[in-house]
């Protein structure tokens, strides 16, 4: 089942960042008593009991504010609201019920989304309560009072938001049908892929950069087979103003990227691969999507027998991390190549559930292992007892090993190159587990 997204939203210097410290468990938001000082919407895994979900931090809201930085946070914490399962709005129980609450509250009201309201900096349970109270007048349900710097009521609050995540009724199935994230920069021909491959004006299509505002779904059957495409509102370029400010709208792609098994990333060809490409391609890498990389436009460049090599190495070098990805030269307007990518879809949803054997498997590593000595230190090396599959999307592997600070990056990147070139594994990531094991067992 695919994670929910949650986020939390309140107006500045309420405390967000320091809740989503406590649920991240480290400290990647910057905390400050500025407002306006998050900057970036930072997401992160996290766990509470039986669920896992995305959890998304957001700038604050300021709802009247003319300033340029404040009224884009604004407008990037209603991207989270549009993009969120369920939203965490986060109130001060020092400061009390301002203006701006309810102004926000408003705004959540409107988008329809299950609300959890918090009140943070409650240090005292007995002694604060009346503060807390004083928040039914938003209208927006029982308050839940917490201290995100104490961690005191937490575990209520995820208890509520979880509530609200989707359950599966005994004997039902999962809609297994295949999900295809079509995610890039504005304007690079995202809506426009997906009518040719839906054969139809599914999605609107226009010249202005950010016409699609939220994620669409479009189911298609091609062959016999059923796949959902979902167009995602395009990568925001870099803001122009003086000041730096970072791209929020990355959250939309995340979101997409979370409830997908395939990732299309659309770079256009007379622009090449930018900052913004990477850091998605990143994402949907870090959580082990099956990726594509379809170059659009490829038709409005001037070409010789060395261009598509070239390009491919500009690419390869840029996005080193994902050597597995693959590469697609296409043109959505003229339908150039479009018809390959089912094709490729099909090859990368076989390898990102392929399964192998343990003997099989362990006959390849023995090789490898003996091929290039395992790293040593201080006299020590690394053993490599027994290696196992435990599962896909991605294909995970857990490696048995005498010490895990002896597996270094490198080696367990040694390793993975043996296993693809022996199994393929095309198109997706692999995920290593390191598990300690005693010699004499």
């Amino acid at each position: 089942m695919s994670r929910s997204v949650v986020a939390i939203v309140g107006r500045p210097n309420v405390g967000k960042s320091t809740l989503f410290n406590a649920l991240a468990k480290e400290r990647i938001a910057i905390v400050k008593d500025t407002p306006g000082v998050t900057r970036d919407r930072i997401y992160a895994d996290v766990e509470w009991l039986d669920h896992s979900f995305t959890l998304v931090d957001t700038g604050g809201i300021e709802p009247d504010s003319s300033d340029i930085i404040l009224s884009q946070m604004r407008d990037q914490a209603q991207i989270a609201i549009d993009t969120a399962d369920v939203i965490i709005f986060l109130v001060d129980a020092r400061s009390g019920l301002l203006d701006d609450d309810g102004k926000v509250a408003d705004m959540l009201r409107r988008s329809g989304k299950p609300v959890v309201l918090v009140v943070n900096k409650v240090d005292s349970f007995e002694k604060q309560m009346p503060d807390v109270y004083e928040f039914y007048n938003l209208g927006m349900g029982d308050p839940i009072p917490v201290s995100s710097a104490s961690q005191l009521g937490i575990g209520d609050m995820l208890d509520a938001v979880t509530a609200y995540f989707p359950k599966r009724e005994a004997g039902e199935e999962e809609d297994d049908t295949p999900r295809i994230a079509i995610v890039g920069k504005p304007n690079v021909g995202k809506s426009s892929l997906v009518n040719r491959l839906c054969g139809e004006e599914r999605v609107i299509v226009s010249d202005i950069a950010g016409t699609t505002r939220d994620a669409i779904d479009s189911r298609v059957k091609y062959n016999g087979k059923e796949y959902i495409f979902v167009d995602t509102a395009g990568l925001r370029r870099k803001s122009k103003i003086k000041e730096e400010l970072e791209r929020y709208s990355v959250i939309r792609a995340v979101s997409a990227v979370e409830k997908s098994d395939i990732v299309i990333i659309m770079i256009d060809a007379t622009e090449g691969v930018s900052e913004q490409d990477a850091k998605i391609a990143g994402i949907a890498h870090d959580r082990g999507k099956g990726i594509i990389i379809c170059v659009n436009k490829w038709d409005a460049i001037e070409k010789d027998n060395k261009t598509i090599g070239e390009y491919t190495d500009q690419i390869r070098s840029t996005l080193s991390f994902m050597p597995y990805a693959q590469i697609l030269f296409i043109s959505a307007k003229s339908g150039q190549r479009t018809g390959k990518i089912y094709e490729m879809i099909d090859v990368v949803l076989e390898n990102s559930t392929l399964r192998i054997a343990t003997g099989v498997l362990n006959e390849i590593i023995t090789e490898a292992l003996a091929m290039q000595q395992p790293p040593t230190d201080k006299g020590k090396r690394l053993k490599v007892f027994y290696t196992t599959q435990v599962g896909v999307k991605p294909p995970t592997f857990v490696i048995f090993v005498n010490d895990k600070k002896l597996l270094h990056f490198s080696y367990v990147r040694y390793l993975e190159n043996r296993i693809r070139e022996a199994f393929g594994f095309k198109g997706t990531a692999i995920k290593f587990i390191a598990r300690e094991r005693k010699e004499d067992k």
